[in-house]
């Protein structure tokens, strides 16, 4: 109760997630317990291209590691959906990604910012105006960097985080949030994680020719001037916003203004590599934990695959730890696609998963409900020792 007060003190309009009014129709939302999620709001004012300002609850989705702390923080920064689809954008709820990120030891911050989900409505602070040919990014840039800075201000008021340290990473538009933020320089912030940041792409119309590259290269150019801290910037050959060439682009006008960012190339990933933060994790999470290790994070973040164990033959249902309801399901996970993998909690339960990432897919989605998880199985060989 004294934290809440605490924070309702510092930020008037902070309330938790308990006593925000809910949409009349919608589901009771699930979190996950293993990483302790919560939602809170703080207002935050910031003001579009236009100079209009007004002040909004920003929601932040807060993902904790186990123990007390204090952590070092990660702020993730959610990208923007194109026109027709924003209104059903929701809550920036990062979760695979974010236990990467917990098992590092960060506290990670996800805000959703003004302009989306519950703020949608009658103020976007991130347009760029009216026309492709004349789009402006220095008024949204600063806007979504404002929101990063008002959230580590309260992370500050939290006792378990320390906000001396910390990260600021993104995707897409939130990639363009990181890379603002850096060249302000803050107090505190020690790296930025660019997950195919920019704005402008038209995916369906002009797949890989963006609005106005050169808006951006111009103004990150000049923000690498005040720029301090390494970055690491993660792109995809086939991304349909930005395409393979554009974004070397706006690297080399970073480097050139006094940046310092390590940039990597990703093949393709799926039919569009700009979701690579989601679909292509097998390929990113060793680069982003070797770029941690450099500045000292080195707490293994990263589910490897064990061994074959010999427990058991792959297809033998009723050795698999878990109630007769939960063998149907490892009987349905048997059909899966490979890669694939199952883990089995202390409590009985499972969770599975097919494709990228399949082993730290199956484990969060077996720990999320707050029990303890190990794999059984991956693809076609059993892996649980029994212990």
């Amino acid at each position: 109760m004294a934290l809440v007060l605490t924070l309702v003190a510092l930020f008037p309009g902070f309330v938790q997630a308990q006593s925000a009014p809910a949409a009349a129709a919608a589901p009771a939302e699930v979190l996950a317990k293993d990483m302790r999620e919560e939602i809170v709001r703080i207002p935050v004012t910031v003001k579009d291209m236009f100079g209009r300002q007004e002040t909004r609850n920003v929601a932040i989705t807060i993902f904790r590691p186990p123990g007390e702390g204090p952590f070092p923080l990660l702020v993730f920064n959610h990208g923007r959906a194109v026109t027709a689809k924003r209104a059903q954008q929701g809550r920036n709820r990062p979760d695979v990604a974010a236990r990467y990120f917990t098992a590092k030891g960060f506290v990670v911050l996800a805000p959703t910012r003004i302009g989306y989900w519950e703020t949608y409505g009658d103020f976007d602070p991130e347009t760029t105006g009216s026309t492709c040919s004349g789009m402006q990014v220095e008024g949204m840039s600063m806007a979504a960097s404002d929101q990063v800075l008002a959230t580590v201000e309260f992370a500050k008021t939290l006792p378990y985080i320390d906000a001396s340290r910390w990260v600021v990473a993104g995707q897409s538009v939130g990639g363009l949030t990181t890379v603002s933020t850096v060249g302000r320089a803050p107090a505190g912030l020690i790296a930025g994680i660019n997950f195919a940041g920019g704005t402008g792409g038209d995916p369906d119309n002009k797949p890989g020719n963006p609005c106005r590259p050169q808006a951006i290269e111009s103004y990150w150019g000049s923000l690498a001037k005040q720029a301090k801290v390494p970055m690491l910037w993660m792109y995809w050959q086939n991304d349909k916003f930005w395409g393979p060439d554009v974004p070397k682009t706006w690297h080399k006008a970073w480097l050139a203004g006094g940046g310092k960012a390590d940039y990597v190339a990703f093949g393709p990933s799926g039919e569009d590599g700009h979701n690579g933060l989601n679909a292509d994790m097998d390929h990113w999470l060793p680069v982003t934990d070797e770029f941690l290790s450099r500045l000292g994070f080195t707490k293994p973040g990263i589910v490897s695959r064990p061994p074959a164990s010999g427990f058991a033959d792959i297809n033998d249902v009723a050795k698999v730890p878990v109630n007769a309801a939960s063998q149907a399901n490892y009987q349905r996970f048997l059909g899966l696609a490979l890669p694939r993998a199952f883990a089995v909690s202390d409590r009985g339960g499972w969770g599975s998963s097919t494709g990228d990432y399949a082993v730290g897919r199956a484990i969060g989605n077996c720990q999320r409900f707050g029990a303890s998880c190990k794999l059984y199985a991956v693809d076609n060989d059993v892996v649980w020792t029994g212990k």
